[in-house]
């Protein structure tokens, strides 16, 4: 609504499917039914990286960016807002040193290698986000993050022996069913952008 853009009826069903796959195959009703304050702060979390999301693609286009250019710009306000809700929220453990404090932690070989494995992960996360949205879209990059919840759902079966009932059977056959459909639009509505070849005879 903020920038004026629409998406075809196709796209819009096809991202309805997707959701309402992912929907039955991650939540259950007792969740939703008995913990309404989680089910609000999913909400707002929601639009929050909704909004922080096309807000980073709209940029990264109207200044044409790229995606490393705007990691460089990013991450050092993120870095700074982080640490002022590290120091505001965590117990630091200055005076005490006490465990559960950020002070009183034992900060072990693996522990470090631990932290700083997953500082390099959440860098690449963020690179993959930019490259993604610049390159195709906000929703599009959505419907690759559904990609990623299936693999994560079907994994857990595969590889730790995890349940799975009915119900999340068919909300994965449901949302791949709706990934496949995105991208066959998205598919076509490349193909159609491309210029005709004009073929010359000599």
């Amino acid at each position: 609504m903020a920038y004026g853009k629409t998406s075809s009826r196709e796209v819009i069903m096809s991202v309805c499917v997707v959701c309402l796959g992912v929907g039955l195959a991650t939540v259950s009703d007792p969740e939703i039914s008995s913990n309404i304050s989680g089910l609000l702060v999913g909400f707002g979390s929601v639009i929050a990286t909704s909004l922080y999301q096309i807000w980073a693609g709209s940029i990264q286009k109207e200044l044409s960016l790229g995606s490393m250019q705007l990691l460089h710009e990013y991450i050092p306000l993120a870095a700074l807002m982080l640490g002022l809700i590290v120091v505001v929220l965590e117990p630091l453990g200055v005076a005490s040193r006490a465990p559960g404090t950020i002070f009183g932690y034992e900060y072990t070989f693996l522990a470090i290698f631990a932290i700083l494995l997953s500082a390099v992960l959440g860098l690449l996360v963020n690179l993959s986000t930019f490259l993604v949205i610049g390159a195709t879209s906000s929703l599009t990059y959505n419907v690759v993050g559904h990609v990623k919840t299936v693999i994560i759902l079907t994994g857990g079966v595969f590889f730790f022996g995890d349940t799975i009932s009915s119900k999340k059977m068919m909300g994965i056959g449901l949302a791949m069913v709706g990934i496949v459909w995105y991208s066959q639009i998205k598919l076509k509505e490349a193909r159609s952008s491309l210029p005709l070849k004009v073929s010359s005879t000599k």
